[in-house]
């Protein structure tokens, strides 16, 4: 049974004076205005630190009401960053499993108005109880994978830096994006250091925001074609491997298996780069550049608009800002954009039939790839 995007409703990313279940009615008001407001049978919403003004937030049933769907069915998910992943890929299952015609499936954070020490230790939720003990941070974990990276590849950390003006400047062209404005190497390499090699401009900001999409049962252009899950030890120190993240292969090579195809033909991807240099890894992982090779393709322009697979053309989350939830949930929206031919400013030339969106939760202990396209033989 085959499932598709009907409709895509993104909130502007960023520093935002609404609260939470605004901003989520905001992005869900644009996406059920694209479909005609035809109802909606099932509602499933992500939030990583859903909170009100007295503590944790009802969020499901508030934003329900606020929607008036008390009448449908509806589940809340979370998985840390890659929650927007999982909400999307709960409906889908649904929606495949027959029950439901049609879902409204919406993720948001609203974290600006919270002191950075507030979401630093939320964030850490997502970390194995040892290392939050020790001391580590999200930043300071995803410094050592960088850190490996390099040294397996013999390369300089200022590829980072590279990766960084990559995504301010696709965001520039998104008026969803936080960041308008492109940077350059130099102000880059000048901004302070947060846990070396990563400096704070390598690092994604938080953010408020929201991202809805309607999925219907039936095919368009953004049809369901792959889904694919993979798990990894949280502990970082238990990895095989810190220069990789097995949980995208893993999940990469399901989804391609389940949409019957390959790397060679995503015609858009976008990725979680919550840290710069996991552009690299992210990219590698999925199979669309070899081992190592990531650096050379940025520099090549092998990631531009103009390129054969174009990356993160929304900005990824270093550009377009990581409101925590709603990230894994934007980097779908933005394929599917991409493939209805609705991205305006930072639409791909050629109008691509196929892309593929990665969401990774913490330090890519459970990660989401979701590969969108026209149905089989369409």
């Amino acid at each position: 049974m085959s499932v598709h995007v009907a409709s895509v409703g993104v909130g502007r990313f960023g520093k935002r004076p609404e609260n939470q279940i605004d901003l989520a009615a905001e992005a869900s008001g644009i996406a059920l205005e694209g479909v005609g407001r035809k109802p909606i049978d099932l509602l499933v919403a992500g939030s990583m630190m859903a909170h009100g003004p007295h503590g944790p937030e009802a969020l499901l049933p508030r934003i329900a009401e606020r929607l008036g769907l008390e009448s449908t069915s509806g589940y809340r998910v979370e998985s840390a960053s890659g929650t927007g992943g999982m909400c999307f890929h709960a409906a889908v299952l649904a929606l495949e499993s027959g029950r439901f015609e049609r879902a409204l499936v919406v993720a948001t954070e609203k974290m600006t108005d919270r002191s950075t020490a507030a979401n630093t230790r939320d964030l850490a939720a997502s970390l194995h109880p040892s290392e939050v003990a020790a001391g580590a941070t999200m930043p300071g974990l995803a410094a050592i994978a960088s850190q490996r990276y390099f040294q397996r590849f013999g390369l300089s950390p200022a590829v980072a830096d590279a990766a960084t003006v990559h995504a301010r400047s696709m965001a520039a062209r998104n008026p969803a994006a936080q960041f308008q404005k492109p940077v350059t190497p130099e102000e880059v390499a000048a901004s302070r250091m947060v846990a070396d090699p990563l400096r704070l401009l390598h690092c994604s900001a938080m953010s408020d925001g929201a991202v809805a999409l309607v999925l219907e049962r039936g095919t368009g252009p953004a049809t369901v074609l792959g889904l694919g899950q993979g798990f990894d030890s949280l502990r970082l120190i238990d990895r095989d491997d810190l220069a990789t993240f097995a949980a995208t292969r893993t999940a990469a090579k399901r989804a391609y298996e389940n949409a019957h195809l390959g790397p060679k033909e995503v015609g858009v991807v976008e990725v979680h780069d919550a840290f710069s240099p996991f552009l690299f890894l992210h990219v590698e992982d999925l199979g669309l550049h070899a081992p190592g090779a990531g650096p050379a393709a940025l520099a090549a322009g092998e990631f531009g608009l103009e390129a054969r697979t174009p990356v993160n053309p929304s900005g990824g989350v270093i550009g377009r800002g990581h409101p925590i939830a709603a990230s894994g949930l934007a980097e779908i929206a933005e394929v599917a954009l991409q493939l209805r031919g609705e991205a305006g400013g930072h639409s791909v030339p050629g109008h691509p039939r196929i892309g593929l969106a990665h969401a990774m939760s913490g330090v890519g202990s459970h990660n989401f790839v979701t590969i969108l396209g026209p149905e089989s033989g369409a």
